[in-house]
């Protein structure tokens, strides 16, 4: 499906996000013409999602990430489209996930501190809808945070 021209503008993005087609092309010795048109067809292939920005929160004063677990009453039909639908309401999760098997979802939860976080999860968590269970662990390192993939 994928050109080696394509694999190698996916690989130089994967590290460097920013390069322009221009610079992608030197990179992949093709001219600047043939690396735009590969982006855009990689783009409407649906490929190249798009291009974002990472943010260290710590530097902006949210020092607390605690990855919520939760097992979800699930004797109401629509319990995982509700509580996903006000979950994303809550602007500090970050991220949700869905899981099959003993937990139903996962959500990821920034905070300033820790009377930050129990406001938020008093004020916020407890009242999504739907919960039956919930396990909190408290972020310490981030190891690994990679999405490249060997291309």
């Amino acid at each position: 499906m994928l050109k080696d021209e394509d694999r190698r503008i996916l690989r130089y993005l994967q590290s460097d996000p920013t390069l322009s087609p221009a610079e992608l092309a030197e990179r992949c010795a093709i001219s600047p013409q043939s690396a735009a048109r590969r982006i855009t067809r990689l783009e409407e292939l649906g490929i190249i999602k798009g291009v974002t920005a990472q943010i260290d929160w710590q530097h902006l004063g949210y020092t607390v990430e605690v990855s919520l677990r939760f097992t979800l009453d699930k004797t109401h039909a629509r319990a995982f489209d509700e509580f996903l639908d006000a979950a994303r309401q809550v602007p500090e999760v970050l991220e949700c996930q869905t899981f099959l098997g003993r937990v139903d979802l996962r959500l990821s939860v920034i905070a300033r501190d820790m009377a930050h976080y129990q406001e938020i999860y008093r004020d916020r968590i407890l009242t999504l809808p739907h919960i039956a269970e919930i396990e909190a662990l408290m972020h310490v390192a981030r190891i690994k945070s990679d999405e490249s993939l060997p291309i």
